[in-house]
């Protein structure tokens, strides 16, 4: 291919291994596929393994709505432990012992943190405060107050309880911090606990079975990569599609907003919404009052763009 840059727009999902940055597993990717544009979809800590959505090429464009999915974890838990990190890789600040704990007592902790709940972002984190990361200040043996966030919490399953390590399943929505849930966790039940291991199964609609392998990831060619790369609208396979005529997507592509009368919109949609000419993907438009306006398109030439798969 003479323009692998361009070939490659679209979303590779990867398996992350332990002990790599979610920026290093970008870098990696940027120097093998040669790439000019990758970004990711959502950061996991170096000791978090599992799904990271990477995105290549005009498909970066899409990031802000990828990174918004719900995802789904893995954990185990320690109690009875506490670091400074709130999982493993962090220095130990305490030992306790646990109170008596059975089945019974554990899902009644984990019910109370499903639905809507404050949290507090943890110290160790990439969040900014007076212009500076909170994981920098942490380091520098600062702390800082953090005002709590409002998190959703869909599902918490208990798989496996072996003193004292508790693996749970969890399903939340964007912004929920899986270490300071562990923490939160062992302070309710008064012993304290920490993060020890942490594997994302799901971001949005992308799989930890159709993930690449860190193996693949580590030492695969740009010809067996590429064959993993998915088409960029599946980052945002969630948003009512539209699809538009030759005349109405030119002018989509020149900037210019849409009356509600040139744009066949179904009843009922409203907001953002995935953008076609025929089949092949524009980008991401917002559907209004006054029309549909282009939000964030790809601009890619339709023989090397990825069509619609899903």
């Amino acid at each position: 291919m003479t323009d692998r840059g361009r070939a490659l727009d679209g979303v590779l999902v990867a398996d992350k291994g332990s002990g790599v940055t979610s920026f290093q597993v970008v870098a990696h990717l940027r120097r093998v596929l040669r790439v000019p544009k990758v970004g990711h979809g959502g950061t996991l800590d170096p000791m978090a393994t599992g799904v990271l959505p990477i995105l290549l090429g005009a498909a970066t464009k899409l990031t802000p709505y990828l990174q918004a999915h719900d995802k789904e974890y893995l954990a185990t838990v320690r109690l009875g432990r506490v670091t400074d990190t709130l999982d493993a890789t962090g220095r130990v600040t305490a030992e306790r012992p646990l109170p008596p704990l059975d089945v019974a007592v554990l899902r009644g902790a984990l019910a109370r943190f499903e639905g809507e709940i404050e949290q507090v972002p943890p110290m160790f984190s990439a969040l900014h405060v007076g212009g500076r990361r909170l994981h920098e200040l942490a380091r520098s043996g600062i702390e800082v107050a953090r005002a709590p966030r409002r998190i959703r919490i869909d599902r918490i399953e208990l798989l496996d309880w072996t003193t004292p390590l508790l693996t749970i399943r969890v399903a939340c929505g964007s912004g929920t911090y899986i270490r300071s849930l562990a923490a939160d966790l062992g302070a309710a039940l008064d012993c304290g606990g920490s993060l020890e291991a942490l594997r994302r199964t799901r971001l949005g609609p992308f799989l930890l079975t159709e993930a690449v392998g860190w193996d693949l990831l580590r030492t695969g060619t740009v010809e067996a990569l590429a064959a993993h790369v998915r088409p960029a609208d599946r980052a945002v396979i969630h948003l009512p599609a539209i699809r538009l005529d030759e005349t109405a997507a030119r002018r989509l592509r020149h900037g210019q907003r849409l009356p509600p009368e040139q744009t066949q919109v179904a009843p009922g949609v409203a907001g953002p919404c995935r953008l076609y000419a025929g089949d092949l993907f524009l980008g991401v438009g917002e559907v209004g009052s006054g029309g549909l306006r282009p939000l964030r398109l790809l601009h890619v030439d339709q023989d090397q763009s990825r069509r619609l798969s899903c």
